[in-house]
């Protein structure tokens, strides 16, 4: 059985014939699975009017249990970016109503954003549907083949973390 990596492949194997086809096969393979991924849950995301980085802000508070809160720097921090730039997140979601941005309690100098009721629906409804891509993928596979992936990219993922 061929797909569209095959033809890829074929096709560059006439201009780089030293191109290792397993390599280029497992990696191609990857990034196409990657595209899937996002494209589907972009889509998903558009149908709650919501785009992936804002979802992803919803994610990071929630990720953090009850009562879903961080600091803005917790959050710039989870999220690899800028407070500057996580500053204008908030703002966006803030002015959504999705996050609200207080005080805190015991340091009135610190800020925290608190994921709003209105937000917290939004991620949920947003998971679940996410999830069903996933398992609607995932699942074309048998239940011993899904273990066996999961090992086998466990040990590219660790080798990434080895090299940085």
């Amino acid at each position: 059985m061929k797909d569209s990596v095959d033809a890829h492949i074929d096709l560059w194997m006439d201009e780089v014939p030293e191109l290792d086809r397993l390599v280029e096969g497992i990696t191609a393979r990857l990034q196409v699975l990657t595209k899937y991924l996002d494209r589907h849950r972009e889509a998903v995301l558009a149908e709650f009017g919501l785009q992936w980085w804002e979802f992803k802000t919803l994610h990071m508070l929630r990720r953090g249990g009850p009562p879903y809160r961080a600091t803005p720097g917790e959050l710039a921090k989870q999220l690899a970016m800028s407070p500057a730039a996580l500053t204008n997140r908030l703002d966006a979601l803030e002015k959504r109503g999705f996050v609200e941005r207080n005080h805190d309690r015991d340091d009135r100098r610190k800020v925290v954003a608190t994921l709003t009721p209105t937000g917290h629906k939004l991620w949920e409804q947003g998971i679940d549907r996410i999830q069903q891509v996933e398992r609607d993928l995932v699942h074309n596979l048998s239940v011993r083949e899904r273990l066996r992936l999961e090992v086998l990219l466990r040990y590219l993922v660790l080798a990434t973390e080895k090299t940085g």
